[in-house]
Protein backbone atom coordinates (compact mmCIF):
# COMPACT_ATOMS: atom_id res chain seq x y z
CA UNK A 1 0.00 0.00 0.00
CA UNK A 2 1.11 3.56 -0.71
CA UNK A 3 -0.22 6.42 1.44
CA UNK A 4 -2.06 9.10 -0.52
CA UNK A 5 -0.74 12.59 0.24
CA UNK A 6 -2.86 14.29 2.91
CA UNK A 7 -5.47 11.50 2.60
CA UNK A 8 -7.01 9.09 5.07
CA UNK A 9 -6.92 6.35 2.42
CA UNK A 10 -4.05 4.11 1.30
CA UNK A 11 -3.82 3.48 -2.43
CA UNK A 12 -2.82 0.16 -3.96
CA UNK A 13 -2.32 0.10 -7.73
CA UNK A 14 -3.40 -3.32 -9.00
CA UNK A 15 -3.09 -2.41 -12.68
CA UNK A 16 -1.64 0.97 -13.72
CA UNK A 17 -3.68 3.11 -16.11
CA UNK A 18 -2.46 4.08 -19.56
CA UNK A 19 -3.44 6.88 -21.91
CA UNK A 20 -6.02 4.57 -23.52
CA UNK A 21 -7.14 2.24 -20.75
CA UNK A 22 -8.25 2.54 -17.13
CA UNK A 23 -6.26 0.70 -14.52
CA UNK A 24 -7.47 -0.88 -11.30
CA UNK A 25 -6.90 0.69 -7.91
CA UNK A 26 -7.86 -0.12 -4.36
CA UNK A 27 -8.47 2.35 -1.56
CA UNK A 28 -7.99 1.06 1.95
CA UNK A 29 -9.91 3.37 4.28
CA UNK A 30 -7.89 3.89 7.45
CA UNK A 31 -8.68 5.02 10.98
CA UNK A 32 -6.74 8.27 10.47
CA UNK A 33 -8.28 11.73 10.16
CA UNK A 34 -7.11 15.04 8.69
CA UNK A 35 -7.75 18.68 9.61
CA UNK A 36 -6.21 22.07 8.78
CA UNK A 37 -4.74 20.77 5.47
CA UNK A 38 -2.00 19.25 7.62
CA UNK A 39 -2.39 15.68 6.50
CA UNK A 40 -2.79 12.76 8.86
CA UNK A 41 -3.10 13.79 12.49
CA UNK A 42 -1.40 11.83 15.29
CA UNK A 43 -4.35 9.77 16.55
CA UNK A 44 -6.27 6.79 15.19
CA UNK A 45 -10.05 6.58 15.67
CA UNK A 46 -10.88 2.88 16.01
CA UNK A 47 -13.34 1.66 13.38
CA UNK A 48 -13.51 4.93 11.46
CA UNK A 49 -12.07 3.44 8.28
CA UNK A 50 -14.56 0.60 8.03
CA UNK A 51 -17.48 2.83 8.99
CA UNK A 52 -16.65 5.34 6.25
CA UNK A 53 -15.88 2.64 3.69
CA UNK A 54 -19.29 1.03 4.17
CA UNK A 55 -20.95 4.42 3.74
CA UNK A 56 -19.01 5.01 0.52
CA UNK A 57 -20.01 1.61 -0.89
CA UNK A 58 -23.65 2.28 0.00
CA UNK A 59 -23.45 5.69 -1.73
CA UNK A 60 -21.85 4.35 -4.89
CA UNK A 61 -24.63 1.80 -5.26
CA UNK A 62 -27.35 4.34 -4.45
CA UNK A 63 -25.96 6.85 -6.94
CA UNK A 64 -25.59 4.24 -9.68
CA UNK A 65 -29.23 3.26 -9.16
CA UNK A 66 -30.05 6.96 -9.64
CA UNK A 67 -28.23 6.95 -12.99
CA UNK A 68 -24.89 8.46 -11.92
CA UNK A 69 -21.91 6.59 -13.45
CA UNK A 70 -19.14 5.95 -10.91
CA UNK A 71 -15.68 4.41 -10.87
CA UNK A 72 -16.72 1.82 -8.24
CA UNK A 73 -15.91 -1.82 -9.05
CA UNK A 74 -16.40 -3.81 -5.83
CA UNK A 75 -16.22 -3.80 -2.05
CA UNK A 76 -13.50 -5.88 -0.37
CA UNK A 77 -14.44 -6.17 3.33
CA UNK A 78 -13.83 -4.81 5.78
CA UNK A 79 -12.51 -1.46 4.53
CA UNK A 80 -11.31 -1.57 0.90
CA UNK A 81 -12.91 -0.29 -2.30
CA UNK A 82 -11.73 -1.42 -5.73
CA UNK A 83 -12.25 1.10 -8.51
CA UNK A 84 -11.36 2.10 -12.06
CA UNK A 85 -8.11 4.01 -11.84
CA UNK A 86 -7.32 6.95 -14.12
CA UNK A 87 -4.09 8.87 -14.60
CA UNK A 88 -3.41 11.80 -12.26
CA UNK A 89 -2.29 14.91 -14.17
CA UNK A 90 0.94 16.61 -13.21
CA UNK A 91 -0.06 20.15 -12.08
CA UNK A 92 3.31 21.46 -13.21
CA UNK A 93 2.57 20.32 -16.77
CA UNK A 94 -0.47 22.55 -17.12
CA UNK A 95 -4.08 21.60 -17.92
CA UNK A 96 -4.81 18.36 -19.82
CA UNK A 97 -4.62 18.85 -23.57
CA UNK A 98 -7.79 18.96 -25.71
CA UNK A 99 -8.85 15.44 -26.61
CA UNK A 100 -6.89 13.87 -23.76
CA UNK A 101 -8.72 11.07 -21.97
CA UNK A 102 -8.50 8.72 -19.03
CA UNK A 103 -7.45 11.21 -16.38
CA UNK A 104 -8.60 12.43 -13.00
CA UNK A 105 -10.19 15.84 -13.54
CA UNK A 106 -8.02 18.16 -11.40
CA UNK A 107 -11.00 20.25 -10.26
CA UNK A 108 -13.58 19.45 -7.59
CA UNK A 109 -17.18 20.63 -7.61
CA UNK A 110 -18.53 21.79 -4.26
CA UNK A 111 -22.19 22.07 -3.32
CA UNK A 112 -23.56 23.95 -0.32
CA UNK A 113 -27.09 23.58 1.02
CA UNK A 114 -26.61 25.09 4.47
CA UNK A 115 -23.96 27.31 6.05
CA UNK A 116 -23.22 25.81 9.47
CA UNK A 117 -20.51 26.89 11.88
CA UNK A 118 -17.21 25.86 10.32
CA UNK A 119 -18.24 26.55 6.72
CA UNK A 120 -15.52 28.47 4.89
CA UNK A 121 -18.23 30.70 3.42
CA UNK A 122 -18.46 32.66 6.69
CA UNK A 123 -14.73 33.45 6.70
CA UNK A 124 -14.72 34.34 3.01
CA UNK A 125 -17.70 36.68 3.44
CA UNK A 126 -15.95 38.38 6.37
CA UNK A 127 -12.75 38.75 4.32
CA UNK A 128 -14.60 40.14 1.30
CA UNK A 129 -13.74 37.15 -0.90
CA UNK A 130 -17.47 36.49 -1.37
CA UNK A 131 -20.58 38.65 -1.32
CA UNK A 132 -24.04 37.55 -0.14
CA UNK A 133 -25.38 38.07 -3.66
CA UNK A 134 -23.00 35.47 -5.09
CA UNK A 135 -24.52 32.78 -2.88
CA UNK A 136 -28.09 33.94 -3.46
CA UNK A 137 -28.58 35.99 -0.28
CA UNK A 138 -29.33 39.64 0.45
CA UNK A 139 -27.48 39.92 3.74
CA UNK A 140 -24.63 38.27 5.62
CA UNK A 141 -26.00 34.90 6.80
CA UNK A 142 -25.93 33.64 10.35
CA UNK A 143 -24.28 30.31 11.14
CA UNK A 144 -26.75 27.58 10.27
CA UNK A 145 -28.50 29.48 7.48
CA UNK A 146 -30.21 27.32 4.87
CA UNK A 147 -29.96 28.29 1.22
CA UNK A 148 -32.99 28.35 -1.06
CA UNK A 149 -30.98 26.56 -3.74
CA UNK A 150 -27.57 24.90 -3.63
CA UNK A 151 -24.56 27.13 -4.09
CA UNK A 152 -22.19 25.48 -6.56
CA UNK A 153 -18.52 26.41 -6.74
CA UNK A 154 -15.20 24.98 -7.85
CA UNK A 155 -11.79 24.42 -6.31
CA UNK A 156 -8.45 22.96 -7.27
CA UNK A 157 -7.64 19.54 -5.83
CA UNK A 158 -3.94 18.88 -6.43
CA UNK A 159 -2.47 21.90 -4.62
CA UNK A 160 -0.91 21.79 -1.13
CA UNK A 161 -3.83 23.96 -0.04
CA UNK A 162 -6.62 23.90 -2.59
CA UNK A 163 -8.08 27.21 -3.68
CA UNK A 164 -11.49 28.32 -4.85
CA UNK A 165 -11.62 29.25 -8.53
CA UNK A 166 -14.08 30.73 -11.00
CA UNK A 167 -16.15 28.61 -13.36
CA UNK A 168 -14.02 29.78 -16.28
CA UNK A 169 -10.74 28.88 -14.60
CA UNK A 170 -12.24 25.57 -13.49
CA UNK A 171 -13.05 24.62 -17.08
CA UNK A 172 -9.59 25.65 -18.24
CA UNK A 173 -7.80 23.65 -15.54
CA UNK A 174 -10.09 20.67 -16.06
CA UNK A 175 -9.20 20.46 -19.75
CA UNK A 176 -12.86 19.83 -20.62
CA UNK A 177 -14.90 21.13 -23.52
CA UNK A 178 -18.11 23.02 -22.76
CA UNK A 179 -20.30 19.94 -23.12
CA UNK A 180 -18.23 17.85 -20.73
CA UNK A 181 -17.87 20.70 -18.25
CA UNK A 182 -21.63 21.29 -18.17
CA UNK A 183 -22.14 17.54 -17.72
CA UNK A 184 -19.79 17.61 -14.72
CA UNK A 185 -21.74 20.53 -13.23
CA UNK A 186 -25.10 18.84 -13.80
CA UNK A 187 -23.90 15.50 -12.42
CA UNK A 188 -22.62 17.18 -9.27
CA UNK A 189 -26.06 18.72 -8.75
CA UNK A 190 -27.61 15.26 -9.17
CA UNK A 191 -25.16 13.77 -6.66
CA UNK A 192 -26.07 16.50 -4.18
CA UNK A 193 -29.79 15.88 -4.68
CA UNK A 194 -29.44 12.14 -4.05
CA UNK A 195 -27.23 12.55 -0.98
CA UNK A 196 -29.32 15.36 0.49
CA UNK A 197 -32.51 13.39 -0.04
CA UNK A 198 -31.11 10.29 1.65
CA UNK A 199 -29.76 12.33 4.54
CA UNK A 200 -33.21 13.78 5.16
CA UNK A 201 -34.76 10.30 5.15
CA UNK A 202 -32.48 9.16 7.97
CA UNK A 203 -32.76 12.34 10.04
CA UNK A 204 -29.54 14.06 9.00
CA UNK A 205 -28.68 17.35 7.32
CA UNK A 206 -26.35 17.20 4.32
CA UNK A 207 -24.97 20.71 4.68
CA UNK A 208 -22.29 20.63 2.01
CA UNK A 209 -20.06 18.28 0.10
CA UNK A 210 -17.98 17.79 -2.99
CA UNK A 211 -17.71 15.63 -6.07
CA UNK A 212 -14.63 14.54 -7.99
CA UNK A 213 -14.62 13.09 -11.48
CA UNK A 214 -12.52 11.28 -14.01
CA UNK A 215 -12.78 11.50 -17.79
CA UNK A 216 -12.77 7.90 -18.94
CA UNK A 217 -10.97 6.38 -21.90
CA UNK A 218 -14.27 6.49 -23.83
CA UNK A 219 -14.82 10.17 -22.93
CA UNK A 220 -17.44 9.68 -20.20
CA UNK A 221 -17.50 11.75 -17.03
CA UNK A 222 -17.46 9.32 -14.11
CA UNK A 223 -17.91 10.11 -10.42
CA UNK A 224 -14.81 9.28 -8.37
CA UNK A 225 -13.47 9.28 -4.79
CA UNK A 226 -16.01 8.55 -1.99
CA UNK A 227 -18.88 11.07 -2.06
CA UNK A 228 -21.26 11.53 0.85
CA UNK A 229 -19.00 10.24 3.61
CA UNK A 230 -18.10 12.51 6.55
CA UNK A 231 -14.62 12.93 5.03
CA UNK A 232 -16.17 14.48 1.90
CA UNK A 233 -19.49 15.92 3.13
CA UNK A 234 -20.56 17.91 6.18
CA UNK A 235 -23.31 15.92 7.89
CA UNK A 236 -25.15 17.11 10.99
CA UNK A 237 -27.65 15.61 13.41
CA UNK A 238 -29.74 17.99 15.52
CA UNK A 239 -27.15 20.72 15.05
CA UNK A 240 -24.15 18.52 15.96
CA UNK A 241 -21.40 17.87 13.43
CA UNK A 242 -21.03 14.15 12.63
CA UNK A 243 -17.36 14.14 11.70
CA UNK A 244 -14.02 15.84 12.07
CA UNK A 245 -15.42 19.37 12.46
CA UNK A 246 -15.91 18.66 16.17
CA UNK A 247 -12.20 17.84 16.44
CA UNK A 248 -11.24 20.92 14.42
CA UNK A 249 -13.36 23.01 16.80
CA UNK A 250 -11.57 21.55 19.82
CA UNK A 251 -8.14 22.31 18.37
CA UNK A 252 -9.15 25.90 17.60
CA UNK A 253 -10.84 26.45 20.98
CA UNK A 254 -7.67 25.31 22.74
CA UNK A 255 -5.29 27.32 20.59
CA UNK A 256 -3.83 24.19 19.02
CA UNK A 257 -4.84 24.69 15.39
CA UNK A 258 -2.10 24.30 12.78
CA UNK A 259 -1.14 27.44 10.78
CA UNK A 260 -0.62 25.43 7.61
CA UNK A 261 -1.56 28.23 5.20
CA UNK A 262 1.08 30.48 6.74
CA UNK A 263 3.67 27.69 6.78
CA UNK A 264 3.11 27.07 3.07
CA UNK A 265 3.14 30.80 2.27
CA UNK A 266 6.44 31.10 4.15
CA UNK A 267 7.92 28.18 2.20
CA UNK A 268 8.51 26.02 5.28
CA UNK A 269 9.14 22.40 4.16
CA UNK A 270 6.62 19.88 5.48
CA UNK A 271 9.45 18.03 7.20
CA UNK A 272 9.94 21.10 9.39
CA UNK A 273 6.31 21.71 10.29
CA UNK A 274 5.50 21.46 14.01
CA UNK A 275 3.87 18.24 15.18
CA UNK A 276 0.19 18.65 16.08
CA UNK A 277 -0.93 17.91 19.61
CA UNK A 278 -2.64 14.56 20.15
CA UNK A 279 -6.26 14.39 21.21
CA UNK A 280 -7.14 13.63 24.83
CA UNK A 281 -7.47 9.82 24.96
CA UNK A 282 -11.10 9.93 26.10
CA UNK A 283 -12.08 11.57 22.80
CA UNK A 284 -11.20 8.49 20.74
CA UNK A 285 -13.92 6.06 21.91
CA UNK A 286 -16.53 8.83 21.64
CA UNK A 287 -15.50 9.59 18.07
CA UNK A 288 -15.39 5.87 17.28
CA UNK A 289 -19.00 5.52 18.47
CA UNK A 290 -19.98 8.59 16.43
CA UNK A 291 -18.54 7.26 13.16
CA UNK A 292 -19.99 3.79 13.67
CA UNK A 293 -23.40 5.16 14.67
CA UNK A 294 -23.41 7.47 11.64
CA UNK A 295 -22.53 4.57 9.33
CA UNK A 296 -25.26 2.35 10.78
CA UNK A 297 -27.82 5.17 10.53
CA UNK A 298 -26.83 5.98 6.94
CA UNK A 299 -26.67 2.43 5.57
CA UNK A 300 -29.31 0.73 7.74
CA UNK A 301 -26.77 -2.00 8.41
CA UNK A 302 -26.14 -2.68 12.12
CA UNK A 303 -22.71 -4.24 12.58
CA UNK A 304 -21.24 -2.83 15.79
CA UNK A 305 -24.22 -2.36 18.11
CA UNK A 306 -23.20 1.28 18.28
CA UNK A 307 -25.19 3.81 20.32
CA UNK A 308 -27.99 5.46 18.35
CA UNK A 309 -27.05 8.73 16.71
CA UNK A 310 -28.84 10.82 19.33
CA UNK A 311 -26.76 9.24 22.11
CA UNK A 312 -23.53 9.31 20.08
CA UNK A 313 -23.82 13.00 19.18
CA UNK A 314 -24.83 13.89 22.75
CA UNK A 315 -21.76 12.09 24.08
CA UNK A 316 -19.50 13.97 21.69
CA UNK A 317 -21.14 17.29 22.58
CA UNK A 318 -20.76 16.65 26.30
CA UNK A 319 -17.12 15.62 25.98
CA UNK A 320 -15.70 17.85 23.27
CA UNK A 321 -18.25 20.68 23.17
CA UNK A 322 -20.19 22.11 20.24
Amino acid sequence: MMPVLHSTKNLQIVEPPTTTREGIGRFECTDTYTVFHYGRMPDLIPGKGEAICRMAVFNFRMLEEAGVPTHFRRFIPPATIEFDLARVPDPAAGPPAPGERNYLVPVQVLFRNELPQGSSVHRRLADGELTPAVIGLRTIPAAGAKLERPFIEYATMLDDVNRFISRGEAQRLAGLNSEHFQAMHDTAIKVNEVLTGHAAKVGLSHCDGKAEFLLSSDARLVLADSPGTPDESRLMYNGVHCGKQVLRNWYVANGLDMPTRQLIADGVPRSQWPQPAPLPPEFLPAMSDLYRSLSETWTGECRWNAPDLHAATQAVSDLIGQ
